[in-house]
């Protein structure tokens, strides 16, 4: 039996501001917009569009829920985002103002920098070895 790892469900306030953000600073696609009941809509957003795992922007609603935002992990980091090439993604990310927390380093396996997406929760982007 094969499984797969398909969704991540970031809290979001606003869908249209969520797409915005992850399809302009990061440069991900827009893989579905689904009107669905009321205001609710199916967004998935991943960084190409043949990547297996993508995330579901879902808007928060009510106190609970987005009292979450940005801190679904209590300040760690989130989400780790590969690349293949780490200058190119970090100056990329840089120029479309991502707004990277620590410096890059060289880490055992690999090079990595931290940054904070639109809401709040902690990305690691890295270059593996």
């Amino acid at each position: 039996m094969k499984q797969t790892l398909a969704l991540v469900t970031v809290l979001v306030d606003d869908y249209d501001r969520a797409i915005a953000y992850y399809t302009r600073q990061l440069n991900f696609c827009l893989l579905e917009d689904t009107q669905l009941q009321g205001e609710k809509r199916w967004v998935r957003v991943a960084p190409d569009s043949r990547a297996g795992t993508a995330l579901l922007l879902a808007k928060a609603v009510g106190a609970p829920q987005l009292g979450r935002i940005g801190d679904q992990t209590g300040g760690r980091v989130s989400f780790f985002l590969y690349t293949s090439d780490f200058w190119r993604s970090f100056n990329d990310m840089k120029s479309n103002g991502v707004a990277f927390i620590h410096d890059p380093r060289e880490e055992p396996y690999g090079v990595v920098a931290v940054f904070r997406d639109l809401y709040g929760n902690l990305w690691d982007l890295i270059q593996t070895r």
